[in-house]
Parts: structure tokens; sequence; C-alpha cells
């Protein structure tokens, strides 16, 4: 099937994606529409919640292209979270004011377990649906990225039951009875690929994984309890979207980049790197098969512009000049920052950074 969405202006960032070449470096940032700009401040407090933002498509479309209304972005994310996935497993997801997400429910033992499965993909509606609107909404003027938390990041929100300063909670049950945690990862990996391919069909145009905690991990259990079941769920991934274009597949583990050779192997386009990681090592170890994505420090958000622009650049150099031929396919690099963007940060100084990516990734391609 064909969905009548608009051709699209700006594909730079899907070029990069596929390793093509373009005319300057793609941006866009990680939780680009957020709490920093004060118009999705207002808008939030017209839902009355974070839930109630992100479960109601007209809320969801809104805030998903506020960013694009100030800043020359090159793609935009769906406004949604990672934790619709176990919230419409029956773990009960709430927000309270000025505290981060927490379930109702925990899974810690063996019948909590077992309960789980994947869920019914039609509770998820509401998020399919803000995909589709905000597909039409964007009107081709970008692309659309939709996303999941990995299996591993739900896994440790479900069995922790909130966010986790040290992880006690899951790495006790992952080292006391790794059995039950790879039982509830394959549900998670199930879960998540039928998420991701559900959003694709919606009109997602890419799809990215946050693995935010497998940097949290011991070597040889991050491969086993994070990367084994990554790779689970992109070898289910759909590869062709609604228009009949290939849906690139982007990677993003915080702390992973000790395991970038291991990463590598993936199954995926794109590989995103937090601020720890040298891009030109890192296209050097991972060589030419995939594009990278990230990674200035956000926290560079808050110097004042000359700085940010001198930053941008040493992230720019530090990955080199990439690839040019429009004939073939070589090293690409897309813009991001290496994590979230800060509620503190000022939008003004978003500007500056995005002006500074594209005018120095014209440069480093002359």
């Amino acid at each position: 099937m064909t969905a009548s969405f608009a051709p699209l202006a700006n594909d730079r960032f899907l070029r990069a994606c596929r390793r093509q070449a373009s005319d300057t470096t793609p941006v866009w940032l990680m939780r680009q529409a957020g709490r920093y700009l004060p118009e999705y401040k207002a808008t939030r407090a017209r839902a009355g919640s974070f839930m109630g933002l992100a479960t109601n498509v007209d809320y969801a479309t809104e805030v998903t292209l506020q960013p694009l209304e100030r800043f020359d972005l090159d793609a935009a994310i769906l406004f949604s979270d990672i934790l619709t996935v176990p919230d419409a497993m029956g773990l009960g997801l709430s927000f309270a004011e000025g505290e981060g997400p927490r379930f109702a429910q925990v899974v810690r033992d063996e019948a909590a377990v077992a309960r789980l499965a994947v869920p019914d993909m039609d509770k998820l509606r509401y998020v399919f649906d803000a995909v589709t609107s905000i597909r039409r909404a964007l009107n081709g003027r970008v692309p659309l990225i939709g996303f999941s938390g990995s299996p591993w990041t739900l896994a440790c929100y479900m069995v922790e039951g909130k966010g986790s300063d040290d992880y006690r909670q899951v790495k006790t049950l992952m080292y006391a009875r790794p059995d039950l945690m790879h039982r509830l990862l394959a549900v998670n990996a199930d879960a998540v690929a039928q998420y991701l391919n559900a959003q694709i069909d919606a009109g997602a145009q890419a799809v990215m994984v946050f693995d935010s905690w497998g940097g949290v991990l011991a070597d040889g259990c991050f491969q086993d309890f994070s990367l084994a079941y990554t790779r689970r769920v992109l070898a289910q991934l759909k590869r062709t979207g609604v228009d009949g274009q290939d849906v690139p597949r982007i990677v993003f583990t915080k702390g992973g980049g000790l395991w970038l050779s291991d990463m590598g192997a993936l199954d995926c386009e794109v590989l995103g790197l937090d601020w720890t990681v040298n891009l030109g090592r890192a296209r050097a170890l991972v060589g030419d098969t995939k594009a990278l994505q990230g990674n200035i420090d956000p926290n560079v958000l808050f110097a004042p512009p000359a700085a940010i622009e001198a930053q941008v650049r040493a992230v720019l150099e530090s990955f080199g000049r990439p690839h040019t031929d429009a004939a073939s396919t070589g090293a690409t690099h897309v813009f991001n920052l290496g994590h979230g963007i800060s509620q503190h940060t000022p939008p003004e100084h978003v500007s500056a950074l995005v002006e500074a990516v594209h005018a120095h990734g014209r440069r480093i391609r002359a």
C-alpha cells in the first residue's frame, strides 16, 4: 500500500542515514521537543500532564512540530515516551510532577515475568495515530523518526519500577535469575519490534532504538543482555515504509563506546554515539559500513554562542570530511547531541548550534 504523504523537500537526514552525499551535515536533537521551549510548556499546561500530552494526537503533533518552527532542523522525532510499551503490558505508568516515570507494578519474580506478554498493539493506537498525524502535518518539510526504548532499557524500568541510581533490583534479577531476565528481554524485544513496525506502517521514515541504560552493564553482560536483544529487534523490523522507501534503523547506546566494535556488526544503518566517543576513532573502528550520529556534549549549549560554534567545529572535524560523491556511498555523519537536551537550555543557543552545523558542514565539503 502507498500512503498519500507529501514528497520530501529536505532529505539530508535520510541521505546521511543511507551513507549518501548531501550538501551539508544534517542535524536534529534528541529530546528536541521538550521543556526548554516555552511553547512546549504552554501546550503541556493545556494538556494537564505529560501522559495527557503524549496520548493526545493533536497535542503530540503540535509539540513535535514546535522545534521545527524555531530551528532549521533536518528531521522531526515523534513526541512520545519510551515507556509506552511496558505501560501497554499493564504495568501502570504514571508521571508525578517533578519526578520521573514510575510503574504501579514491578517485575521482579517468576510470577510477574510469567504474566508478561507482547501487548495488543491497539492499546498503543494513540502513538500510531500521532505518527500519521505528524507525518501529514510535516507536509514533506523533513522526515519523521519513530522510536522505542531498547529491550534492556525497558527492563530496567520494569524491574526497578522507576529510574535508578544503582540498578540494584534489575542487576540482582539478572545475576541471580538470568533465565527470568532472558525471558523478560525476549518478550520486550518482540514487543519493541511490533511497536516499531506499527510506527513504520503509520508513516515513520526512520526508527531509532534508545539503549539509554546499556552502558551500566559489565562487559559480557552488555553483549548477552542488551546487544543480543537489540539484534533480535532489528532482525524483525520492516525494511520498507508505506511510501515504498527503505526505513533506516538507528541504534544509540549511552555509555556504549567501549563496545563499538561489537555494535559495528549490528544489522542497522546508523550508530548513535554519546559525547565520550571520538568520532574519528569511531569511524576508523566501525568502517564506512554505517553512518554515525552524534555527539556533542549537551552542556555545551550553556556556553556562549562563540564557544558553541567552536565545539560544533571540533565535532565535525573529529569526524573528518564526509562522503561527497553523489554516485556512490561512503562515510556520513548526522549531527546530534550525545544525549537529550537539558530543559534549562536557552533556545537561542540551539539556533547558534544548528546554524553552525550547517555552515561548517558546507565548509568541510568544499
